[in-house]
């Protein structure tokens, strides 16, 4: 009995010596050659050593890095020709000469010239937008555009799943395809998952050029949850320009477990697509070391009463966080009233703080996020920032009438963003993102309304409120946010 208990000792005492030189070295590892931010590399190398085993298939999963060197192959040369045109708006603006759609975008220069240094990222004059809240009117009228199409056709979409919705989809791509247009597909690697293998081939034998944005070394399995592209844009004939939340699936037309899918997109004409094609442009580059065919810029006619819009891109191939800092300037720039709308609420302690601040000084702060959940450790995080912010007088909101899935920002009467950028470092720091930043009272005045109008399926979370959780609920909370720089 004594030997049979000594020997599984001995067993115990070897494993654990195993784990503990590998712990060891992926944590070497992790502190001397993965190029994190000091908290991210403490909580790893604490969940590597904490979490035999488990942590290290955790950093793999999430926590690797990726070469940028492959990212920046090519961009740099799209930049030279993008920073000629940036330069020349930058000193029209500064002579005083650049034309904007209205006065009043004149304010912010300071935010057009942080998008523009940032990235060579101009102000669009002269657009047209209209808003889309329901997945079903967003996708009948891109169906429309489409179909009329007569150039080309660039698509692309986090999530691009094979079913009811996406099957017309793909008919009209094949259909276009088939007439001669050119017709590019490009899915994320890790949104392609549930894209059947015969669909992706029955695109390709249509003559669409479809490519997998960071593809997972086995079909349908991929190791990398980090670095995905988490951007919308659909680019029709270089006049016609989608963006926004919405994916391409059944849920998102209000057809599966989450109930009624609440989201906004935008659908924009004139120079603005420019920047969304552009974008496309370096995204199906990458992915298909190819470039698409013919690719030129537009030139559109004038627009009367036409509005002034930043199309902002963010991610690992960026010099800055561009999107992120855009927030914070909707947010510094607030003076009356900021409103939130977004399926997480994970912020970096410079927006908390900025957040906080705006409350402070007389801001009327409304933040809105889902009461259902799809990701239950980043919705307790959540739970957790705004919980606190309650404390300096922002009011905060469950949506119950399904899924929020929407990401906005609405700051005063003229501000507003709309687009794929979550409200979460995962979004500001680790993920592909696109927003439109616009300068227009009608726009901001109807994204107000929306949120308005959300509030009657809404339950207020008051200080009273989040003062009685239960203590399971603060200690998932609490144990959540600790994450948060991992989630």
């Amino acid at each position: 009995m004594f030997s049979a208990y000594f020997g599984m000792l001995k067993n115990f005492a070897q494993v654990y010596s195993i784990l503990f030189i590998v712990n060891v070295l992926v944590s070497t590892f992790v502190i001397l050659f993965d190029k994190k931010k000091p908290i991210s590399t403490l909580l790893w190398v604490m969940a590597i050593n904490f979490l035999p085993v488990i942590g290290i298939i955790l950093y793999i999963f999430i926590g690797q890095d990726i070469s940028k060197s492959r990212i920046f192959d090519g961009k740099s040369k799209a930049d030279e020709i993008l920073s000629k045109e940036a330069d020349k708006q930058l000193e029209e603006i500064e002579n005083e000469e650049f034309e904007f759609s209205n006065p009043r975008t004149k304010n912010h220069v300071d935010m057009i010239e942080m998008f523009n240094r940032a990235e060579n990222e101009i102000l669009h004059t002269n657009n047209k937008i209209k808003i889309f809240t329901d997945g079903k009117e967003k996708f009948a009228e891109l169906f429309k555009d489409l179909r009329e199409a007569k150039h080309t056709i660039y698509v692309q979409y986090y999530i691009f799943k094979s079913d009811e919705l996406s099957t017309e989809f793909m008919n009209i791509l094949k259909q276009k395809a088939q007439e001669g247009l050119d017709v590019y597909l490009l899915v994320d690697g890790m949104g392609v998952r549930k894209m059947k293998l015969r669909d992706r081939d029955a695109l390709r034998a249509a003559g669409v050029k479809f490519a997998i944005f960071f593809p997972g070394i086995i079909i349908k399995i991929n190791t990398h949850i980090n670095y995905r592209n988490h951007r919308k844009i659909v680019v029709i004939d270089k006049r016609i320009g989608y963006v926004g939340g919405f994916n391409v699936g059944d849920e998102y037309v209000s057809k599966g477990p989450m109930g009624y899918w609440r989201d906004t997109h935008l659908r924009i004409i004139g120079p603005a697509v420019n920047g969304l094609a552009w974008r496309f442009f370096m995204d199906f580059k990458f992915a298909s070391k190819d470039y698409t065919k013919g690719f030129t810029t537009e030139i559109f006619p004038e627009i009367e009463d036409g509005i002034d819009v930043n199309i902002v891109t963010s991610g690992p191939d960026t010099k800055a966080d561009s999107v992120r800092n855009g927030y914070e300037k909707l947010i510094t720039s607030a003076r009356k009233e900021l409103y939130i709308q977004t399926p997480y609420f994970v912020p970096d302690e410079g927006l908390l703080k900025a957040i906080k601040v705006a409350a402070l000084s007389g801001v009327k702060v409304h933040i809105m996020f889902p009461a259902k959940r799809d990701h239950v450790f980043v919705h307790w995080a959540s739970l957790s920032f705004l919980g606190e912010l309650l404390k300096w007088g922002a009011r905060v909101y469950q949506y119950e009438d399904g899924f929020l899935h929407t990401k906005i920002v609405i700051s005063d009467d003229y501000l507003s963003s709309v687009g794929t950028a979550n409200f979460d470092i995962r979004s500001f720091e680790l993920n592909f993102e696109v927003n439109a930043f616009v300068y227009d009272e009608e726009v901001n005045r109807k994204l107000k309304e929306d949120f308005k109008k959300d509030l009657e399926h809404c339950r207020e979370i008051t200080p009273e409120i989040y003062k009685n959780r239960s203590k399971l609920t603060k200690v998932r909370e609490s144990f959540s946010r600790l994450l948060s720089p991992l989630l």
